[in-house]
């Protein structure tokens, strides 16, 4: 499967962004019940099944519409000087804004536009691109910010609503549910791997990515980041399948960001070597290895090769991340290698914490 980052740096403004300028909204939401008519004597007539179906979408749009009222205000649309676009919400009062940090590319400086058309001047506050998330700052402060609810409560099959600035229009509102939890994700070559991704069904296009992934309490429960390709159709999406980092990982990384500028504790696996893909995709070749960090103390070098990591195959420089991203730091895995001179052999390692 190939993922592709939904907006960012390398999408450039179209009519689109000049119809979101305009203040369009696109809201491609809504379920609703369809029944036959039925004769006075049947149970539809008489307040039966199919009244009660009615009644049953009736209230899903309601919710619906509620969710958009109460959190598309704090969701912004974001512009870089080189004509990138991209999502984000309100994440505090003091006019921090979060969003996915290959929005924000190597941009310091942003346009933010308000669901009500003001345009603010943003700066960044800072960005961790291994797991994609940054934060920049608007001025003044005083904006609503958004709620956040616990990801680790979500269910799959629940409902989901992206919203967001999907190709500039700015509001848009796409919905499905949680399809899967749990997924470890690779952003591919340049990107970071995402350790907790929330998989949804809810549209994920370009301009998306930075947005609010939310339940239908009004609580945001993931950041949209990614959206699935159809192998050999050449760049064509795969309907319904589209990734968000999840709501507590998001916050992890957007909290120590507001406070530091930058990410000081990383909860995240290290295996201290650099890697590159070997012909025939046997295993992973490591090209260095960090002195005295994790891969080095349990006897890695370069030129070794590594084969799987706690039993997941490492064929791959992105399989090997997405091995590492799934690992918490302090535990210690079984570590798969071939040998410079040829020979295999499985080492233990204390997996370390990858540095902010």
């Amino acid at each position: 499967m190939v993922l592709v980052r939904a907006g960012g740096g390398d999408f450039r403004a179209t009519w689109a962004s000049r119809a979101a300028a305009m203040g369009l909204l696109a809201i491609a939401a809504g379920v609703t019940a369809c029944s036959s008519n039925q004769s006075s004597g049947s149970p539809a007539a008489s307040g039966g099944a199919g009244n009660v179906a009615s009644a049953t979408g009736s209230a899903v749009d309601t919710s619906y519409t509620r969710v958009v009222k109460d959190v598309a205000p704090a969701v912004v649309l974001i512009q870089t000087a080189d004509g990138g676009l991209g999502s984000g919400e309100v994440y505090d009062t003091e006019g921090d804004v979060i969003t996915n940090a290959h929005v924000v590319g190597s941009a310091t400086t942003f346009l933010v536009t308000l669901s009500s058309g003001k345009e603010l001047d943003a700066t960044l506050v800072g960005s961790y691109p291994p797991d994609d998330i940054a934060v920049i700052k608007v001025n003044p402060a005083g904006l609503k910010p958004v709620k956040w609810g616990d990801s680790s409560k979500l269910a799959v099959g629940q409902a989901a609503m992206a919203i967001g600035n999907p190709l500039g229009l700015q509001g848009s509102v796409t919905t499905g549910v949680v399809s899967a939890l749990g997924r470890v994700v690779s952003e591919g070559q340049g990107g970071g791997t995402l350790p907790d991704a929330i998989q949804t069904s809810a549209p994920i296009n370009p301009g998306n990515s930075g947005g609010a992934l939310v339940d239908l309490s009004s609580e945001v429960i993931g950041i949209p980041t990614l959206a699935a390709l159809s192998p050999g159709t050449q760049g064509a999406p795969a309907p319904g399948i589209g990734f968000a980092i999840s709501s507590n990982r998001a916050r992890v990384v957007a909290d120590q960001l507001v406070q530091n500028g930058k990410v000081t504790n990383s909860q995240r696996g290290y295996l201290g070597v650099q890697s590159g893909n070997t012909i025939g995709g046997q295993g992973t070749l490591v090209t260095s290895v960090e002195p005295s960090g994790p891969a080095a103390k349990a006897g890695i070098a370069a030129g070794d090769q590594i084969v799987s990591v706690n039993g997941k195959p490492t064929p791959d420089t992105s399989e090997l991340a997405t091995a590492i991203a799934g690992v918490s730091p302090g535990q210690t895995v079984p570590v798969k290698i071939v040998t410079r001179d040829g020979g295999s052999k499985t080492v233990n390692v204390t997996v370390g914490q990858l540095p902010g």
